[in-house]
């Protein structure tokens, strides 16, 4: 299954525009009792009107916690359902329906429901970047940063059905060669592209430079896979969390850094951290569902009430289960 990309048709906003747009969402929020979460990857202007700027799980936890009456969620879909499983009694919105997510696109409940049937001994173990349908058929749902403790804590005898990115299920079967685990052929059409050839044409460029990966927020899988093949030197390389960039930029000796994800997480390293420099490692690396979100569709969101993200309830309790057991693992 794949999902069309969006075209971009946004005009750039001049300075004078934003701050008014700015203005307006602010006031819109304040009357509406409403917390504005953005992703890493949204537009800078989008990002600097957020309360909170951050991964999806962390934002999702910010939900859970708000006292807000309403969540504007400025990602995509997944992650907007994700905020309304974990803060059922908030309005949750999204700024722009178009905000898919190609990763997610790749499979459906009913692919996954057709695979366990092949696979019935199997446990099945998915990426965070999935619909709340495709949670709630998982045994555990799993980031990046905790897969490998997800698939230790499987018994042994069981074989394992990880989903939906190609690459990280690849690294999962070269770091676990004892464990049977079938992968799903998914990937994500900005991640797919970084890979090798583009960190290693920047590191000849920028020698002195560390690479920071961040899994969690994107199928940076291919890059770990690939690591671990020897085809980028690990010397320098650091496979951290968003706010694990973040410290590790601000503590590092280092001046300049490439960036492996997609570029909107440039922006907010920028603002934290200016004395450094921060270089993508694919500039072509843009999330089109990302860019879909525009300050005029938040503020139009606000103001109309519209786009409201909801779970049924039967899909919510099942897909929670699949989290629950993330958490409980770590």
């Amino acid at each position: 299954m794949t999902i069309a990309l969006p075209v971009l048709e946004s005009p750039a906003l001049d300075p004078q525009e934003v701050v008014g747009l700015h203005e307006e969402i602010r006031e819109l929020a304040r009357t509406r009792n409403a917390v504005i979460l953005a992703h890493n990857y949204q537009r800078p202007e989008v990002q600097d009107v957020a309360d909170l700027v951050g991964d999806s799980l962390g934002l999702s936890r910010t939900a859970a916690e708000t006292e807000a009456d309403v969540i504007a969620f400025c990602g995509v879909h997944f992650m907007a359902e994700t905020a309304a499983m974990l803060a059922p009694t908030k309005r949750v919105l999204l700024p722009d329906l178009r905000a898919g997510c190609s990763l997610a696109a790749t499979i459906t409940a009913e692919d996954v429901r057709k695979w366990k049937a092949e696979f019935p001994d199997h446990i099945a173990v998915g990426y965070v970047n999935t619909t709340a349908a495709v949670k709630a058929e998982l045994d555990y749902c799993c980031t990046s940063g905790n897969v490998l403790a997800i698939i230790d804590a499987i018994p042994k005898d069981r074989g394992i059905l990880f989903l939906p990115d190609f690459f990280l299920g690849a690294h999962i079967k070269r770091m676990r060669p004892n464990r049977r685990v079938e992968v799903w052929m998914g990937e994500c059409h900005v991640h797919k592209a970084i890979n090798a050839k583009t960190v290693n044409e920047q590191r000849l460029l920028l020698p002195d430079a560390e690479v920071l990966v961040h899994p969690e927020c994107g199928c940076a899988g291919q890059l770990i896979y690939e690591t671990g093949l020897g085809a980028v030197d690990s010397n320098g390389l650091h496979i951290l969390s968003t706010e694990g960039m973040v410290r590790h930029a601000q503590s590092s000796d280092a001046s300049t850094f490439i960036v492996a994800t997609e570029v909107g997480i440039l922006h907010r390293m920028r603002q934290l951290i200016p004395e450094k420099e921060f270089v993508a490692a694919d500039p072509q690396a843009v999330c089109q569902y990302m860019k879909t979100i525009t300050l005029e569709g938040l503020r139009d969101a606000l103001l109309h009430d519209q786009h409201v993200v909801t779970v049924p309830e039967a899909t919510r309790v099942a897909a929670m289960a699949a989290l629950d057991r993330m958490v409980q693992i770590g």
